[in-house]
This record gives C-alpha cells, structure tokens and sequence, in this order.
C-alpha cells in the first residue's frame, strides 16, 4: 500500500514537472517583440520555471484545505536546494567558483526570505495577513531585482556577452508552428499541471494516513524532492557549461520564490496551521544551518570545493533520517 503511493506519488511528480517544461517552451515560443524585449520576457520564465512545481501544490493543496503540505514542501526544498541540489551538482562536476559581488548579496538576500516565513509562524499560523507581508517581500525584491537587471541586460545585449548567447543558443526558439498550437499547448500544459498537482496532493493525504506520519513530513521530504528536481537539472547544466552564476542564481532565486510568493499565496488562500513539534524545529533549525554552512563555504575561498560539496550531501542524509526516526 504504502509503496504503491509512494510510486504514484513519484509518477505525478514527474507529470508535475513535464507540464512545466512545456508550459515554458510554449511561453518562449509565444514570445515575440524586440531581442530585448524577448530576452527580459523570457529571463523572467526561466528564472520562475523551476519553482513551478512548488507553486502548483502549493495553490492547490491550499484550495483542498491542506496548506501544511505546501509548508513542509517549501520547507523541504529551502533545505533540499542548498544540500542536496547544490552539494550533488557540485560534487559531480567539482569545484564551483563564485563570481562578483552580486551574488554575495542575493545570498543573504536569499537567508533573509527562508527565514521570514519561519519567523512568521513561530505563533502557530501563517495568516493571510502573514501571507500579505510575504507577498510584500516578493514583490518588493523583484521590482528592485529587475530594476537593476534591466539595466544589466542592455548592457549585455549590446556587448554580447554570455547572457546574449545564452538567449540566442537556448531561450530563443524558431517558430515552426502556429501561435494558435502554441495557446493550446500552453493550456494542455496548465490544464495538466493542474490535474497534476490535484493528484499530487491526495496521494499526499492517502500517504501520510497509510503509514501514520503527518503529511507535512511527506511534503518535507518525498514532496519536496520531487519538486527540486527541475534545479538539479538546471545546476547541473549551467555547471557544465562554466556558469557559476546561472547555478547560484537559480538556487537563490528558487529559495526565495518559495518562501515569499508560493507560502504567501498559499496562506492567503488558506492559513497554514502549524504545529510545531519536534520534526517541524529540526526543520526549522536545519535550513539557516545548512545555509549558514553553505554561505561560510563560498565566503571564505569564493569557491564551493567537491569535499564541502560532500559534506554538505551528508547533512542532508542526516537531515532526512533524522526527520524519518521514530
């Protein structure tokens, strides 16, 4: 029983993830205009893709009433996005660099919104007054990231640096179909993504009752994994392709889209009751840790070594049995 649901549990995910990618190509195709004005618009897709997934339960599973689910799954990929995402695309290609001082600030950019929802439901509840203020957040950084970026972006279409490449070689796809397939494949994808993400949710349910544990472990840990896996692709892509800061950007980013836009929209839909027992402080204590030991790594030698790489993989199994010891 319990191991049929986790198999479906694992199928949908992937559903999950597969509606996403084609919600996004079918997004770059639609877009049209100007090089800039493409590169901005489709900049923004990619940079929000690979928290789709998140988003889709977390929307969802507040609609069903069930919003804790969300909160263990945004919680579990804080975690799962800077140990396992980050330490096994680093292991696996080796030493990471870390590049300018714009990075330098999103990280603790990136510390501040994991911890601010934390913060928020240390009374028991993220209200919708809670979900408020971290829509705030979201919305407040983004206008001041894109702002700026804005202004990078010009600089580096005219120069053609990687950023123009990248848009040109990945982003940028010919046309060969009508933009009418394109409408109806970009709903069979958000149609998809839904249904997914319904399914995903009552698997969720029947599995956290099936083997007795709340299901905000099962979005702590099982949700969680499934969801993070569109960043492990993604890192470990832009580190084949020497691009340290494409793989930085994407971990930050995706942390703090989860913790500001995806928890604000879900307790604004429905207050997430929190019940804060042992396994729900071991998360809550794990995140700034992990990442503290992340932000000391690339601090001290502006570089992410495959044995820190290592060690950050093994915090994340202590982590996980931890979490599952009765």
């Amino acid at each position: 029983m319990v191991a049929g649901l986790i198999f479906f549990l694992l199928v949908f995910t992937f559903i999950l993830i597969k509606s996403a990618d084609l919600i996004v190509l079918s997004l770059r195709r639609l877009s049209t205009g100007t090089p800039a004005k493409v590169f901005i618009f489709s900049s923004i897709i990619v940079a929000m893709a690979t928290s789709f997934p998140e988003l889709s339960v977390g929307v969802i599973s507040a609609l069903e009433g069930t919003p804790h689910l969300s909160f263990g799954n945004v919680l579990g990929a804080n975690i799962a996005n800077i140990s396992l995402v980050a330490g096994l695309a680093a292991f696996i290609i080796g030493k990471v660099n870390v590049h300018g001082k714009f990075i330098r600030q999103e990280v603790a950019v990136a510390l501040v919104a994991g911890i601010l929802p934390l913060i928020l439901a240390a009374d028991g509840v993220l209200s919708r007054a809670d979900g408020i203020m971290l829509l705030i957040a979201y919305i407040a950084y983004t206008t001041s990231f894109f702002k700026l970026r804005f202004v990078q972006i010009a600089e580096e279409l005219k120069e053609k640096t990687f950023f123009y490449r990248f848009y040109r070689h990945v982003i940028h796809t010919q046309i060969s179909v009508s933009k009418t397939k394109e409408i109806g494949r970009l709903l069979a994808g958000m149609a998809i993504l839904t249904v997914s993400a319904d399914i995903l949710v009552k698997i969720a349910e029947r599995l956290a009752e099936a083997a007795e544990v709340p299901i905000f472990l099962i979005g702590l840990i099982l949700v969680s994994i499934g969801t993070t896996l569109p960043e492990v692709a993604f890192s470990l892509r832009s580190l084949k392709d020497k691009e340290p800061m494409m793989f930085f950007g994407n971990l930050l980013g995706s942390i703090i889209a989860n913790s500001t836009l995806i928890l604000g929209l879900a307790s604004l839909i429905y207050p997430i009751q929190i019940t804060m027992d042992e396994k729900t402080w071991v998360a809550a204590f794990t995140f700034p840790l992990v990442f503290l030991l992340f932000w000391f790594f690339i601090k001290t030698k502006l570089r992410l070594e495959r044995w820190e790489a290592g060690l950050l993989l093994l915090v994340y199994i202590a982590f996980v049995v931890l979490e599952f010891a009765r």
